[in-house]
């Protein structure tokens, strides 16, 4: 449905508060009080949002929109009880939502800002948004505001539809104005509407901009931020919890027959849900999670993408591990329907999530809508110390930079003498905790490394040196005299520290006290109960190398995994498993009493071994986000793989020091 050339507020509906005190919701979801915003500061409102709250995954096993609905902000506790009960927010008669700074932090799944749409919400109020969050919004219709458009229209004013979407690029303000992006697609499919060519003349250009404008539908050209254009896809992809609302959505807007143009470097994933039928309270979900499974076998079947399904119980592994390994190329722009599709741009290539519609959208047309984001570069210099990890850079960079929202919105690219001494697997999980940091995505710079990792990657297909060769002249680098607009900023990789981040915030890190022994300062002396090494973040291969090495140091010096404590290793991808067993490493694993895991995201997404059962327990991780009940309802610490490893040993959160385990040492 077109939007309303005017916005003025509905009499009969109702305007929902989001604020820090739980119980003002609570009233207000009674119908025993309602707000308005001159009530209130912005001060009081709930920030950073995320998509687990609004839709936690079990809510995602259902795939109609309408169903969704059912329990929007599910996720959203106080004492252990939901503040949003089933059919709250349908039945509040609400049309109008209002929330603080960073709505829709996390993951990129439409079914968040779907849960709100379906319950009549049409005007969605905030600080600031989530740059995915945001476009899901904008693809579904959904009109955004701030706080003081609120305070107007609650005082009885009209406001023109223009003060709400003036501000976005011409292409955006067409998609709002027709309603959402699936009618958008078909007049541009069937000529009734034109999207303007790229006018920026001849400029020199980040790694990102290069890869847009050599996309670009028409011919290649030249790009600037904010550039509104749309650009060919080279591939992507989406797993069992997104592929049949893909599949329905394609249905629905296009009929059964629909079909799409190229689907050789598109795929599907079974990896999310792979050991949802051991998990007891996953047993209510079963039959959704089949129907899942299904559709994605139809979906499969009926666009002839690839099928990297699971196998006797056995998937292949993490989407982002897999495509990086066998399909995204240097120079490629890919999309897939998940928040660390960005993983790939430790590969040279453009890589970001995007919400079931867009996925839709571009896999039915072959290309999408840009708006060509700006950029921030980190320049690394030195190198990492010897305990030092990609994930400790990271999370430097989340409490340093992302924090203060100064990658929001913005491609990340990594570049310097410091990227070329870590591996293409370090590099990936740069790239990958780009969402983290609510970036666009994250963009390494290329070189031989890559090259020679992809050809081993691959084996057959770069075999020759014409075909190495072919390979290397897709590697993007940025242009001399790039604009960053989020300025150049050189960290030097010799200083960072291990790094620890609070439960809850991933932003939150604090780096380890070289003089304090092994303990990270500030956290103090805790005690873990689990360790957790796997997901996209930390199941590649060299993640496993580190923690082989710290167990084995550990076997070394005559010790186990300390009592008490459950140490979880679970690979990235089947490639990863081979590689292990083949070196020995599963052994060592085994006999420090390690428990071994099958490919697939597992506790990283609430789904497996690994996750808390209670709220008292506390796990060490080495996945990408730590949200609050994300991944059980205890305390979640981030940390790299050999911190994971060592305080599985410690029994309490310690960062890895070469030789702390050997006989005799002050930590064993």
């Amino acid at each position: 449905m077109a939007a309303p050339r005017i916005v003025k507020l509905d009499p009969s509906k109702r305007v929902l508060f989001l604020t820090k005190d739980l119980e003002l919701i609570g009233a207000q979801l009674r119908g025993e009080v309602d707000l308005k915003m001159e009530d209130l500061s912005v001060d009081e409102l709930l920030d950073d949002i995320n998509t687990d709250v609004m839709t936690p995954a079990w809510v995602c096993f259902n795939h109609r929109p309408e169903d969704i609905a059912l329990n929007a902000y599910a996720g959203l506790m106080k004492d252990g009880e939901r503040v949003f009960g089933e059919r709250a927010l349908l039945d509040g008669n609400f049309e109008v939502i209002v929330s603080g700074q960073r709505k829709g932090t996390g993951s990129s799944r439409e079914t968040a800002p779907q849960c709100e749409k379906w319950c009549g919400i049409r005007l969605v109020i905030a600080a600031s948004f989530a740059p995915i969050h945001a476009r899901n919004n904008i693809n579904l219709g959904q009109l955004m505001g701030d706080h003081a458009q609120l305070a107007r229209l609650q005082a009885g004013e009209e406001i023109a539809l223009g003060e709400f979407i003036d501000r976005y690029d011409p292409v955006t303000r067409m998609i709002l104005e027709m309603g959402g992006l699936f009618p958008f697609a078909r007049a541009l499919k069937d000529g009734s509407v034109e999207v303007p060519g790229a006018a920026t003349g001849e400029r020199p250009m980040t790694m990102g901009e290069k890869v847009i404008a050599s996309h670009l539908v028409g011919g290649p050209g030249f790009v600037k931020p904010g550039d509104a254009v749309m650009a060919r896809v080279d591939g992507g992809y989406s797993h069992e919890f997104t592929s049949a609302q893909v599949h329905y959505f394609l249905q629905q807007e296009f009929g059964d027959d629909y079909s799409i143009p190229d689907p050789s470097k598109f795929a599907v994933f079974e990896d999310h849900l792979l050991y949802a039928d051991g998990v007891a309270k996953m047993a209510p979900f079963i039959d959704k999670i089949g129907t899942l499974r299904r559709l994605q076998t139809e979906f499969m079947q009926h666009t002839g993408v690839r099928d990297y399904q699971a196998r006797n119980g056995i998937s292949p592994g993490i989407c982002h591990e897999v495509a990086r390994r066998d399909f995204v190329d240097p120079g490629d722009f890919i999309q897939a329907t998940d928040s660390h599709t960005c993983m790939g741009g430790g590969s040279n290539a453009l890589t970001y999530g995007v919400g079931a519609t867009e996925y839709a959208a571009l896999i039915w047309s072959g290309s999408t809508f840009v708006k060509v984001p700006e950029t921030i570069r980190f320049e690394l210099t030195g190198k990492l110390p010897d305990n030092a990890t990609a994930k400790d850079v990271i999370l430097f960079i989340l409490l340093h930079y992302a924090r203060q929202e100064m990658t929001l919105d913005r491609v990340m690219e990594f570049g310097g003498p410091g990227l070329a001494t870590l591996s293409v697997d370090e590099r990936a999980t740069l790239a990958n905790m780009a969402t983290e940091c609510t970036a666009k995505s994250g963009f390494c710079e290329g070189d031989e490394a890559l090259v020679d990792w992809i050809a081993a990657a691959r084996p057959g297909l770069y075999d020759t040196p014409a075909a190495k060769d072919a390979l290397r002249a897709c590697i993007v680098r940025p242009d001399e005299g790039a604009v960053y607009d989020g300025g150049v900023h050189t960290i030097d990789l010799a200083t960072i520290r291990p790094m620890v981040a609070h439960p809850g915030d991933p932003d939150r890190g604090i780096p380890s006290d070289p003089t304090n022994g092994a303990q990270i300062d500030e956290i103090g002396d805790v005690s873990i109960d689990i360790a957790y090494g796997g997901s996209c973040t930390a199941g590649k291969v060299d993640d496993f190398a580190m923690y082989h090495r710290v167990l084995a140091e550990a076997l070394e010096g005559g010790l186990r995994v300390a009592d008490g404590v459950d140490l979880y290793i679970q690979f990235g991808s089947e490639a990863t498993a081979r590689i292990a067993k083949e070196r020995g490493w599963l052994e060592t694993f085994e006999q420090v009493g390690a428990k071994i895991i099958d490919p697939g995201c597992g506790a990283c997404i609430g789904c497996g071994p690994g996750v808390s059962e209670t709220a008292d327990q506390v796990t060490v991780s080495a996945i990408n986000r730590n949200f609050q009940g994300r991944s059980g309802p205890g305390r979640l610490y981030l940390a790299s793989p050999y911190t994971v490893a060592a305080s599985a040993i410690a029994g309490r959160i310690v960062a890895y020091e070469p030789g702390m385990f050997r006989v005799g040492a002050a930590v064993a």
